[in-house]
């Protein structure tokens, strides 16, 4: 059983869980359904070799509602493949916000690394200049305090912060700043690529620009081992990006252990552009404006989504508060300031997508689309409710019902009976995707243990209620010469239940 998993493959749901990978790639959401409604267990399906499952292929391609479905699913949100890759690192890797999005709500693990190079998503979505993508990744380190960039601008060691404001500083530096293989840290990444609003948005939020590389013998490193970012910067050629390091404290005369300064660098690969700047004598700092991807609404928006949900809250034909965004769903949360209401899901993607309000405003703060008023933080309206603790996700999907699983035995009085399921109420969890069962209460009969032993007896619960006693009589004298005569225990009862299906069948019934 092991090897199959390793393998990715298992008896008899290779070809639809080869549908299923075929619909999560080309973001075909009703067959999707169809599979994981004919086989729930589809969504641990993964390919062979590769071993990527539905999942990475959704997030690669960004279908954040098939993504959607697979969670709700059951699916493993850190489920990695060969590369030891997950589907955050994919959908970082391409710049699907959504997915990611969607992916964080669900509380994916942005600490994972690969096998390969020991990258996070932060360095994929670094590498490739996804500015969106960093910001999500970041939410839930970034508080939503109208403070943050103040006490970003101060040293966490200093006296100036108190020890609440050390902690977060200290694990958002920890995220930011974590090293791949050979030492290198998303703000090399950007830097070497060039993404220039990449490079902000991480200095912003306190990436070092002291931070070196290291020769550990996996990674090529053309540049030379104890190169700073602003190495890796005169590598790529981009002159914003080399101002916007010296701006926040790079040296020009730093030196990697092939005793090569920025400089050295730059030369040496041709930026013939840089040499002024590299070279120019430091001075004070010039003053630069907060990152426009800075986002202080996002974390508060974020829990509120998690605890009270963001899907299927739909609003009633008549019902007068709509949110005037979408104009569908109802407003379940106000912007703290203006007070002007929202849509969970519209305040989502507001705080995902908008940039900065103005320069005057607090740095990080959200436009109203209705005020243009910034938005620091959102607040839950009074008719907003939590989703239940007790409804759990399984891998299954399926409607919880609220009966309980111990109801008082009833006699079966005849087998052409439907059992009464008017008293069961049933109650469906968050999320759009769960498919709801019919749920009926199955009757219980009591069989005479003397029964499965051949005995001469029949039970009168067995019989149908409209049956006469003379046909009661004529099954009971049936069912004592058949069963003397049989030679085994399987032939009487064989011959018991065919007498009894017989008779039924001719002039039974309800």
């Amino acid at each position: 059983m092991r090897l199959l998993n390793l393998v990715g493959n298992s008896f008899g749901c290779s070809a639809s869980g080869e549908r299923l990978v075929s619909a999560a790639r080309d973001g075909d959401l009703q067959e999707a359904k169809a599979l994981l409604e004919y086989n729930p267990r589809l969504v641990r399906y993964s390919t062979f070799g590769v071993r990527n499952s539905p999942l990475h292929y959704s997030a690669a391609q960004g279908h954040h509602e098939i993504v959607s479905l697979l969670l709700e699913s059951g699916v493993d949100i850190n489920l990695r493949n060969y590369r030891g890759q997950t589907a955050l690192m994919q959908a970082c890797q391409h710049g699907h916000w959504e997915v990611v999005q969607t992916l964080i709500l669900f509380r994916a693990n942005i600490h994972r690394a690969d096998y390969l190079n020991g990258g996070t998503a932060l360095h994929l979505a670094a590498l490739n200049g996804h500015s969106w993508c960093i910001r999500l990744l970041l939410a839930d380190n970034i508080p939503s305090n109208p403070n943050v960039w103040n006490i970003l601008r101060k040293q966490p060691n200093s006296n100036k912060c108190s020890r609440s404001e050390i902690e977060w500083i200290n694990a958002l530096s920890q995220v930011i700043n974590k090293p791949a293989d050979g030492g290198i840290t998303a703000l090399h990444m950007a830097a070497l690529n060039g993404h220039v609003e990449s490079v902000q948005l991480l200095l912003d939020l306190g990436a070092s620009v002291s931070k070196v590389t290291v020769e550990d013998g996996t990674a090529i490193d053309l540049i030379g081992a104890g190169s700073t970012p602003l190495h890796y910067a005169a590598c790529g050629g981009n002159a914003e990006c080399c101002q916007l390091l010296i701006a926040n404290g790079a040296s020009l005369s730093a030196e990697n252990c092939k005793r090569l300064t920025p400089l050295m660098v730059a030369r040496s690969w041709n930026r013939d552009l840089l040499e002024e700047i590299l070279t120019r004598p430091p001075g004070e700092p010039p003053r630069t404006l907060p990152s426009p991807h800075i986002s202080l609404p996002l974390m508060s928006i974020i829990k509120i989504a998690r605890e009270c949900g963001w899907r299927n809250m739909d609003a009633h034909p008549t019902c007068q508060d709509t949110c005037v965004v979408c104009l569908e769903s109802k407003c379940s949360v106000a912007a703290e300031g203006c007070n002007h209401e929202f849509c969970t899901r519209c305040a989502l993607y507001l705080c995902s997508m908008s940039t900065a309000a103005s320069p005057h405003s607090h740095p990080g703060c959200i436009p109203c689309p209705l005020c243009r008023h910034g938005i620091i933080s959102f607040t839950k309206l009074p008719g907003t409710r939590p989703i239940p603790k007790d409804i759990a996700r399984t891998s299954l999907s399926i409607t919880f019902c609220t009966c309980s699983g111990e109801t008082t035995e009833s006699t079966l009085k005849t087998p052409l009976c439907k059992p009464d399921g008017s008293n069961c109420a049933r109650m469906t969890p968050a999320g759009s995707s769960f498919r709801s069962l019919t749920c009926q209460r199955f009757p219980s009969m009591r069989l005479n243990p003397s029964l499965c032993m051949g005995a001469p007896e029949t039970n009168s619960s067995l019989v149908p209620c409209t049956v006469d006693r003379n046909l009661r009589a004529y099954l009971a004298r049936c069912s004592r010469s058949t069963l003397r005569r049989a030679a085994s225990h399987s032939e009487s009862r064989k011959s018991w239940f065919s007498t009894l299906n017989q008779c039924v069948a001719t002039g039974g019934g309800c």
